[in-house]
Order: C-alpha cells, then sequence, then structure tokens
C-alpha cells in the first residue's frame, strides 16, 4: 500500500470565540491519578492534558465547518474546553468516554453536549444512534500505542468512515514516533503533526490523519 504523506506543518491559529467552563486542576489531576491507578491500559496517563497541548489539538478544528465534531477519551474536558474556546458549540460535540466518573463530570462541567459512556475503540457501534450526519472532526486522547497496529488502523478507518471527506482525525501522543505508522495497510492518507509542544509534561506532539 502507498505510504503515509508526512508532512510538517505549523499550527493554525486559534483564538477564543465564547468562554469556556473553568476546571479546577488540582482535583482533575487527583481524578486522573485514581483513575490511572485503577484503570492504567484505559486511562492511559496519569494527569489530563495541559492547557497548550490542548488548544493544539483544537486548532485543527475548523469551527465554521459544520456537522458535528467528534471527541473521544475526553477525561475530564481539557480538550473539550479548548474546543469550546475555539468556538465550537456545546450541542456540536459528541465525547465518547468510558470511564463512567468521567462522564458524570464532563455532562455536568459541560451542559448541552452529549456525553455517550463507550467503547471509542468500537467507534462505528458506539455512535450508530447518536450521529446523525457525517462529522466535520474527530479528536482523539486515547493512548494508541496500548492497542496493537491493527486495532490502531481499524480505528483510523473506522473515524474516517463516519467524517466527511477531508476531515481531521487529530491525536497526540508523548512518543517520538508517530501513533500511527508511515507505511498504513488499510489505504492511503496524509499525515501531517505540529511541534513539540515542550510546555506540556510531558512534552507531546499532535498527528492529523486527513483521508484525501
Amino acid at each position: 500500500m502507498p505510504p503515509l504523506r508526512r508532512t510538517s506543518a505549523k499550527i493554525p491559529g486559534a483564538r477564543a470565540q465564547v468562554s469556556g467552563p473553568r476546571r479546577d486542576s488540582l482535583e482533575d489531576e487527583a481524578r486522573f491519578l485514581r483513575s490511572w491507578l485503577e484503570r492504567p491500559l484505559v486511562t492511559g496517563a496519569v494527569t489530563p492534558s495541559g492547557k497548550m497541548l490542548a488548544r493544539t489539538m483544537a486548532a485543527y478544528v475548523d469551527p465554521s465547518r459544520t456537522g458535528p465534531v467528534v471527541e473521544l477519551g475526553p477525561g475530564t474536558g481539557p480538550v473539550t474546553e479548548a474546543l469550546i474556546r475555539r468556538g465550537v458549540a456545546p450541542e456540536r460535540l459528541l465525547l465518547v468516554e468510558f470511564n463512567p466518573d468521567f462522564c458524570r463530570l464532563l455532562r455536568h462541567r459541560f451542559p448541552g453536549v452529549t456525553v455517550i459512556r463507550g467503547d471509542a475503540y468500537d467507534i462505528r457501534a458506539t455512535l450508530e444512534s447518536a450521529l446523525a450526519e457525517p462529522a466535520a472532526a474527530t479528536i482523539s486522547s486515547l493512548p494508541l500505542f496500548t492497542k496493537p497496529l491493527e486495532q490502531r488502523l481499524d480505528l483510523l478507518n473506522a473515524a474516517h468512515d463516519l467524517m466527511q471527506p477531508g476531515a481531521p482525525f487529530v491525536q497526540f501522543t508523548y512518543a517520538v514516533v508517530p501513533p500511527i505508522p508511515a507505511r498504513c495497510e488499510a489505504g492511503s492518507y496524509t499525515a501531517d503533526r505540529s511541534n513539540r509542544v515542550w510546555l506540556n509534561l510531558p512534552p507531546a506532539r499532535v498527528w492529523v490523519y486527513r483521508r484525501p
């Protein structure tokens, strides 16, 4: 199969258009640590994404593009908050979260969003009754490296099948290698990457996959 076309790209500019909800970062870190201790392979991180990383991920979503925006593994909501500040209306957000405690927190913290408790890796079944039209973007904070390559590729393909042509699949990683490799058995995609977000702990990078 043809290789991914990998290019470096600058982060699109992003300005807050609406006021987002406030979060207690210390409480969120405690929640994340507790979740990680209980389910390390599901949570994948001991702390939530930092503000700079969340804003970097949200910057790849065009709020003027119509359609739902899917977020996989929102946790306590740092990326959700960044998406709302980016200008994405809460009513457009579909949050897929496995942890029931995080689901309750997200519903309380972000009135208007749709929170679905389910398996993000089985995205077709999870969103079957919730997605009325192709999505404008998918934003993922899932710990992809805890899953075999075949399952990662299946997720990427399934997400693109549910999105508009050219819509982004946005994924962050702490690793120095991309979460989806340069060659993809399932087809051809373009792959852009952000600069490393050094202000995040640990430093991270955002990868953006599109189906031409």
